[in-house]
């Protein structure tokens, strides 16, 4: 169930009740979502939580208890916060903006809208929060997600941060990301019967200190699950463990089953996985898996993996669901464009002493290029503006020495798709397979080096020469008009 109306920050309420009450609340502005700088000192992120944010913005309405609370507000003085005039116009709020968004499961650079807002100033703004909270935990996790199957090397990997995720809401969130990011599986049951994905799981190490005798404990566990049979070897002693995991498979296959898989969960997990994979085999049980967890990340399995560990499955919780290693994502929504009293549209620029806060002023889209079956760059430009030619140069604006110019002759998307025009949805996500399907084709699609750990590629994502330029003389108009004052 998406939240509702006010699953937003209080100012945005008290700034919509100042539209309204200035009379600009129907002024038509372009707002974008988009982040300064890729997570995890990475090449690049993978888009996700835009089928949530739909959801939000689908049921996007006012309920009478909603405005009931609104009401029961006050200001500093003991009065009313909210008119009851504009509660009575908040009744009546029907959702009217167009929205643009770029599919789930896109990769995607600092500086691109992610969402692309058209309309009445009122309602872009009210939207602005939940936008925020629906993609940017997600596209962290995402990609967090990302990097750990690609660390992994196409071993599966599965999603059991439940017990450490933040809150229910966060728990089901980071399971659908990190299945887009490509994690095979969940222990998350409920996100798997809310999504569809696959769930997994083995047994705790209380299990084991129930019975006291691990070779006890493992048969009891084989004798009331025969056929989803993955035992938890490192209660007392990891390679003992094994050997009597071996045993029980023995008796499994006696009776027509087999032992799927062990569990490693602490200790020198390269060492251990190789010695376990030693005993297996010598046993005869080949096709017996070895599944790890313990604290994973990225770095962690590359790390198993160059020491020679022999892990068929890595389970991944904390440090996957949390996004460890990047607090949030650091996506912004900023207004770009205002409609004039004419008609007009004027743009609109934000100086910062901070480069990497500037925005970019226009109602922007970004058109990718692939050339020879690897994508060769994005375009960011103003639909503003005239057509872009078929040949076009980009700019970095953080570092304006970074040029590239792109085509003439190369395949061409532009990202961000329409997802509602005037309020109405007019675009149907994907199932969540398909979304998942498209970040792995999306991710082919790249050079290797911005999926490196350290020191990733930079991808050339800038923005085309003409917006640059505009971007530039504004800029220096509000420096100059700054000093003035």
């Amino acid at each position: 169930m998406p939240p509702g109306a006010l699953f937003t920050d209080l100012y945005q309420l008290t700034m919509a009740q100042g539209y309204w009450r200035t009379g600009v609340a129907d002024r038509e502005t372009v707002f974008h979502l988009w982040y300064r700088r890729n997570p995890f000192a990475g090449g690049y992120a993978l888009a996700a939580g835009m089928e949530p944010a739909i959801e939000y913005l689908r049921a996007l309405r006012f309920l009478p208890a909603d405005l009931t609370f609104l009401a029961s507000l006050t200001g500093a003085d003991g009065g009313a916060r909210f008119d009851p005039a504009f509660l009575r116009y908040l009744q009546e709020f029907e959702f009217r903006c167009d929205v643009d968004m770029v599919p789930e499961g896109t990769v995607v650079f600092p500086q691109e809208p992610l969402v692309r807002v058209c309309g009445p100033v009122l309602q872009a703004q009210l939207i602005e929060t939940a936008l925020l909270n629906q993609i940017n935990f997600s596209t962290l996790v995402a990609t967090k997600a990302a990097r750990i199957c690609h660390a992994a090397g196409g071993a599966p990997v599965l999603e059991f941060g439940l017990r450490r995720a933040q809150g229910a809401d966060g728990g089901l969130s980071a399971s659908r990301a990190a299945y887009i990011g490509g994690c095979a599986g969940t222990s998350n049951v409920l996100a798997g019967q809310r999504y569809g994905i696959p769930v997994r799981g083995t047994h705790a190490h209380s299990w084991v200190r129930l019975f006291g005798d691990e070779a006890e404990a493992f048969a009891r566990y084989a004798a009331a699950l025969p056929n989803n049979v993955v035992l938890l070897v490192d209660t007392f002693d990891s390679l003992r463990g094994v050997r009597r995991a071996i045993a029980v498979g023995r008796s499994l296959r006696e009776h027509g089953h087999r032992l799927l898989g062990i569990r490693l969960d602490s200790g020198d997990l390269a060492h251990l996985s190789r010695e376990a994979r030693r005993l297996l085999d010598d046993a005869g049980f080949q096709d017996t898996r070895i599944l790890a967890s313990n604290d994973l990340d990225e770095e962690t399995i590359a790390d198993i993996r160059q020491q020679g560990g022999r892990v068929d499955t890595w389970a991944v919780g904390t440090r996957l669901v949390t996004g460890h290693g990047e607090g949030a994502l650091g996506g912004v929504y900023k207004l770009s464009a205002v409609r004039g009293a004419g008609g007009e549209w004027e743009h609109r620029v934000k100086l910062s002493e901070q480069t990497a806060k500037v925005t970019t002023p226009g109602c922007l889209q970004v058109r990718r290029f692939r050339q020879h079956g690897e994508y060769a760059g994005d375009a960011i430009y103003d639909t503003l503006g005239p057509p872009l030619p078929q040949s076009v140069l980009i700019v970095d604006p953080a570092d304006p020495i970074r040029q590239k110019r792109l085509g003439p002759g190369a395949d061409t998307e532009d990202l961000l798709v329409p997802v509602f025009r005037n309020g109405a949805q007019v675009y149907s996500p994907p199932p969540l397979g398909q979304v998942r399907d498209r970040a792995r084709t999306q991710l082919a699609g790249f050079h290797e080096g911005i999926k490196r750990f350290h020191n990733p590629h930079r991808y050339p994502a800038g923005l085309e020469s003409g917006l640059y330029q505009r971007r530039a003389a504004m800029l220096a108009e509000e420096r100059t008009a700054a000093r003035a004052e």
